[in-house]
């Protein structure tokens, strides 16, 4: 993945070196590392120049991210991709449920990774994977990939700090009361599993999450969800704590009577671009096995 990024220097920015001003910019360490290796990454006003070179106002700074390779370990799958956005530097993707984010022994070629790299192998392109916001295999919706290391570094950072706001809509049995609120409960790992999550006020990471009911129908909810942290399983552990888990969570609630999956969609994504920050906004709309508990009586299937 080849990209060249452009920055107009200005009067305050006049007298920092390149690495300051990439700094400010969000750039990592490792970023101005990698950026050194490559050949003539840095050039100000068409002119190869070092990292430590300072700029002057009205300078051109134009950066040139070389990635040659792709990833390791990623087989290319011809999948089916719904792209709800692209540009040189995100791609913001709405995923299927059932899909997994990353290839695994027992899924390795149906992942989000593998039906990428097919895209980007059929376009000569060499891509390196990079999910920002990482959806579990069973939860629909949007998720943000960054298309080089720049804009990963920087979408990273915007994450830390609760800058990019994920809102999901999940579907849970009976009426929600209090109809809106904050669930500020610790999570942490659950005795010795390795997925299974509860919460825990003793050892458990931080976790908030607030909620509010769009609509009750055929005594099921449909709540948005607004993540404040970003813990494994923290939509799906957080609404059991209030007595109101997800439908069709085989882990935490296996009611399957509707769906037989965790009814959980990531609905809307919104933050500024990592380049050029311009705000952005996405949604994808609620997929139609997650209407099913709304909208009908029937269950999936008919028990004697």
């Amino acid at each position: 993945m080849n990209r060249t990024i452009t920055y107009h220097i200005d009067r305050p920015s006049a007298g920092l070196r390149v690495e300051q001003y990439l700094r400010r910019r969000g750039y990592s360490y490792q970023n101005l590392t990698q950026l050194k290796k490559m050949p003539e990454s840095i050039r100000i006003n068409g002119v190869w120049s070092y990292m430590r070179t300072p700029l002057e106002a009205e300078d051109t700074l134009t950066v040139h991210i070389q990635e040659t390779e792709s990833s390791p370990n990623i087989p290319p799958s011809r999948l089916p991709l719904d792209i709800v956005y692209e540009d040189e530097d995100i791609l913001v993707v709405n995923k299927p449920a059932g899909m997994p984010v990353h290839p695994s022994l027992n899924n390795y070629r149906n992942s989000l990774a593998s039906a990428l790299m097919y895209y980007y192998q059929e376009q000569g392109q060499a891509f390196v994977f990079r999910c920002t916001n990482r959806l579990d295999r069973d939860t629909s919706g949007l998720t943000v990939i960054a298309k080089h290391m720049v804009s990963s570094s920087i979408l990273s950072g915007m994450g830390a700090r609760h800058e990019i706001t994920r809102e999901y809509l999940a579907v849970v049995r009976g009426s929600v009361s209090p109809a809106e609120g904050t669930i500020d409960v610790p999570i942490g790992r659950a005795g010795t599993s390795l997925i299974e999550r509860r919460p825990d006020f003793e050892n458990g990471l931080p976790a908030v999450t607030h909620y509010r009911v769009i609509e009750e129908r055929n005594g099921h909810s449909l709540v948005s969800v607004v993540l404040e942290t970003g813990r494994t399983h923290q939509i799906r552990v957080h609404m059991k704590s209030i007595g109101h888990p997800l439908i069709g969570d085989y882990l935490y609630n296996p009611d399957m009577e509707f769906i037989t999956r965790q009814a959980l969609h990531s609905h809307r994504l919104a933050f500024r671009h990592p380049i050029t920050a311009a705000w952005l906004e996405f949604t994808a709309p609620l997929p139609e096995d997650m209407q099913r508990p709304l909208y009908t009586q029937l269950p999936l299937c008919q028990h004697p």
